[in-house]
């Protein structure tokens, strides 16, 4: 499911057209507060977007958390043409696993992760304590259509007998979660599919 092929072809969209479109999104809404020396804690980054983008941007240095070796590779190979292969560390792994070992950072993202994660609690409650200043999530929406739509994909997967499956959390629990670190949130915006959510530290000041 996340093998060499499909890393590949990622990595050569970015290197064409830069990152998604909700990536994008994320990604801007960090600039936006401004990165300059910041950390960044990429989970389930895959090519490493949103590393690069926010390195190219200022941030100080970063790491990234995948369970797929391919991913990973491929964003070392991306930090290595980029020239910033020097700020960045990686982990393969199951974050969750892993966490204890993972350090905080001043960012903390995932993208389009939580709907890959069956145990949203400890996911989101672990790498939402990670944040220092800001908490980025883009996760599907909730709604009675996505999780339509998911039950039929996942049925699907069944009969193929690929042991991947995909999950809609509810955004009340994810939000709660991410308020028992200490975090509100800042910035919000959707799109057919997914939401884009930022949120902030108590007191952390933003410099939009």
């Amino acid at each position: 499911m996340f093998g060499k092929k499909r890393a590949g072809r990622e990595l050569r969209r970015y290197r064409k057209n830069g990152p998604a479109k909700t990536t994008k999104i994320l990604i801007d809404a960090i600039t936006s507060e401004g990165v300059e020396g910041k950390t960044l804690l990429d989970i389930g980054g895959g090519i490493g977007a949103i590393q690069h983008e926010l390195l190219k941007a200022g941030a100080g240095r970063s790491v990234g958390v995948d369970a797929s070796p391919a991913y990973l590779k491929a964003a070392e190979e991306e930090s290595v043409r980029l020239g910033h292969a020097d700020r960045v560390r990686h982990h393969e792994g199951d974050f969750v696993e892993i966490a204890p070992s993972i350090e905080p950072a001043d960012i903390v993202t995932l993208d389009r992760v939580v709907c890959c994660y069956d145990d949203v609690d400890s996911l989101v409650g672990q790498s939402s304590a990670r944040a220092n200043e800001l908490y980025g999530l883009v996760y599907p929406r909730d709604n009675w259509f996505l999780r339509s739509a998911i039950r039929v994909a996942n049925l699907f997967l069944w009969l193929t007998r690929c042991p991947f499956r995909a999950f809609v959390h509810p955004s009340a629990r994810v939000e709660a979660l991410v308020a028992e670190s200490g975090l509100h949130r800042r910035f919000y915006r959707r799109t057919a599919l997914w939401q884009v959510v930022i949120f902030a530290k108590e007191g952390a000041s933003s410099s939009v």
